[in-house]
């Protein structure tokens, strides 16, 4: 079988017919869409039903596409867009393909998340390089061709580990069908759709049901379905976000005025966790479907060929939305000290999910007293200080500028002599820094290059890189941490590597003229960007062996964090903070990083 990007994407054999094992080589296409509103949860649906789809043991792969013209996610607001995900090659992406990594057990590429300014970038660069000869280039076909072949190279590349090509390709449309900026993409999907067979192909539609007179209204769904019929796609499946269970003659009225059988029109109404969602698809049936309009068989699926890799099942996910509703330990407050927490969760999306991965493994319930960092420096110091005193842990996310700054030194301060188990990520370690030399070294105006630039004790300085543009100019992606520390924290966590693979995303760094001068007042630098290189090491970790639990690093190890693998920084954080004993690993696998 030959894969092309022309007109034609499959040349079978002439003499393979659909029902031979060729059809089951093909790489499969789920599209998720979504229509009346948005945040209906497609994120979620494609995470669930390619966790699904994985726990059978079929290869799964998934792309997100957002229309928006921002080239990837690296400069966007927190308070606007959310979350910036750093994948393992670097990519600054949306927080929804973090979902995906930490539901199907896979790692992603930047080329699994498509934007219209990425399009349009490659579609400049072709017109000046003279590659079009002359030609006007157009959204049509010109885009949309671009979008296609992305896609379908896309779709090919292994990232389960196996090294094998995957058997499903989920793929994610965001925003709503028959929003302007979608427009093009909707047409590429049509285009996808009409070159492959049809049981390659298969749409599922996110609508709402709201509620208005006492009763579930259809009407929007309706209205959806038509305009996504308008624009050449039809739902196979519909998704419908409910306050409540869908109701049986809202589900009938649904089938007949949108042309979709009864059993493939899912019910989601909300749910104490998120990983009762899976356990609801599956209860419906959507497992079944699915695999009957792909034509796949569950022979077709096979067992992880990592061993070390556990793919959660849907007894697995009940399991552990029963954790989190019914934990049967105690209650763990851990004060979260950030600048971005009166935007949402979504800010700091991936670290939530972590903790929430840790309370699964622990069996414990977090009470996450959210403290915005510039609450600490005014007014309401008292206050905010006197509600970090009654936690169990203080947690000191990361950020970018100057504001509230000095909130999150005054946090790190606190832990450090009140004896609060704390943990710092990326600037998280850097104000743990600056407080350090501030109250140990005696440096009052100790500061980072980023905040204060004439500060004459810049305990944080710039990297070595490019200061003319600020886009994918940082320190991005998977990297070597080294453990030079034999009896630290991070040494005991990691199951005794000698180095471990974590993600990064920052711009700033520890000054290394201030090694010496805070290990001598008994700072431990049990993490370094490699041990050959001496001073021009890169700190990745500071514990203070006097404190209970005093942990800080530069890099995001909320970045590789799945249900059954919680982050082992965030987890001895959190195990730290209930006082629970917990069993280390011998052995550091899923993380990437041999043994020592």
């Amino acid at each position: 079988m030959t894969i092309r990007t022309g007109n034609s994407y499959y040349l079978p054999s002439p003499m393979l017919r659909p029902a031979d094992a060729a059809v089951e080589a093909r790489t499969k296409f789920i599209l998720v869409t979504g229509g009346v509103c948005s945040s209906l949860g497609k994120g979620v649906t494609t995470s669930s039903v390619g966790a699904l789809l994985r726990s059978e043991g079929f290869r799964v792969s998934s792309i997100k596409i957002d229309p928006y013209v921002n080239v990837d996610a690296g400069l966007m607001s927190p308070f606007e867009h959310g979350e910036v995900y750093v994948l393992q090659d670097g990519g600054e992406v949306d927080l929804d393909l973090g979902n995906y990594e930490r539901w199907l057990s896979v790692h992603l590429r930047r080329d699994h998340n498509i934007t219209t300014g990425k399009v349009y970038n490659t579609l400049i660069q072709r017109e000046r390089q003279g590659k079009y000869l002359g030609k006007t280039v157009q959204v049509v076909p010109h885009f949309t061709n671009e979008v296609v072949e992305h896609i379908l190279r896309v779709s090919q590349i292994p990232v389960d580990g196996s090294g094998l090509k995957p058997q499903v390709c989920m793929i994610e449309l965001g925003g709503t069908v028959g929003d302007l900026e979608s427009a093009p993409f909707v047409e590429a999907l049509r285009t996808l759709r009409f070159m492959i067979p049809p049981e390659d192909f298969c749409l599922i539609h996110c609508t709402y049901l709201p509620v208005m007179g006492g009763g579930q209204k259809t009407k929007p769904s309706q209205h959806s379905c038509r305009t996504l019929l308008s624009s050449g796609l039809m739902a196979d499946f519909l998704v419908c976000r409910s306050e409540h269970v869908l109701a049986p003659d809202c589900r009938k009225k649904l089938s007949q005025q949108c042309g979709i059988q009864e059993k493939d029109i899912i019910g989601a109404h909300n749910v104490p966790s998120m990983y009762q969602v899976p356990v609801e698809f599956h209860r419906q049936g959507m497992v079944d479907r699915v695999l009957h309009k792909l034509r796949l068989d569950r022979s077709a699926g096979m067992p992880a060929l990592d061993a070390s890799v556990t793919i959660p099942d849907v007894n697995t996910f009940a399991k552990f939305a029963n954790i989190l509703q019914n934990p049967q330990n105690k209650v763990v407050r851990i004060g979260f000290v950030g600048k971005y927490v009166s935007g949402g969760s979504d800010a700091y999306f991936s670290v939530l999910q972590t903790f929430e991965h840790c309370c699964i493994a622990l069996e414990v319930r977090l009470d996450i007293v959210y403290v915005d960092s510039e609450m600490l420096e005014g007014k309401d110091a008292p206050e905010a200080t006197a509600l970090l005193l009654k936690c169990d842990g203080i947690f000191v996310a990361g950020g970018f500028g100057v504001r509230g700054i000095d909130g999150k030194v005054a946090a790190a301060k606190l832990a450090r002599e009140n004896d609060i188990p704390y943990f710092g990520v990326c600037l998280g370690m850097q104000v743990a820094l600056i407080e350090l030399a501030r109250n140990l070294l005696g440096h009052a105006d100790a500061n980072s290059a980023e905040f204060n630039p004439t500060t004459t004790n810049p305990v944080v300085r710039i990297m070595d890189c490019d200061k003319t543009q600020m886009g994918a100019n940082m320190h991005l992606g998977l990297r070597e941490v080294h453990l030079i520390e034999k009896d630290s924290i991070m040494t005991k966590i990691y199951g005794g590597a000698d180095h471990v693979l974590e993600r990064h995303r920052h711009r700033y760094e520890f000054n290394m003229e201030y090694f010496q001068r805070l290990k001598d007042v008994g700072v431990r630098f049990s993490g370094v960007s490699d041990a050959s290189l001496g001073p021009l090491n890169r700190v990745e970790a500071i514990e203070i062996p006097k404190n209970r639990f005093f942990l800080a690093v530069q890099y995001h190890p909320e970045f590789i964090t799945t249900p059954v693998d919680p982050s082992p920084p965030f987890l001895a954080f959190v195990a730290a903070a209930a006082r629970k004993e917990f069993a280390w690993p011998t052995t550091i696998n899923s993380r990437g990083a041999p043994a020592s």
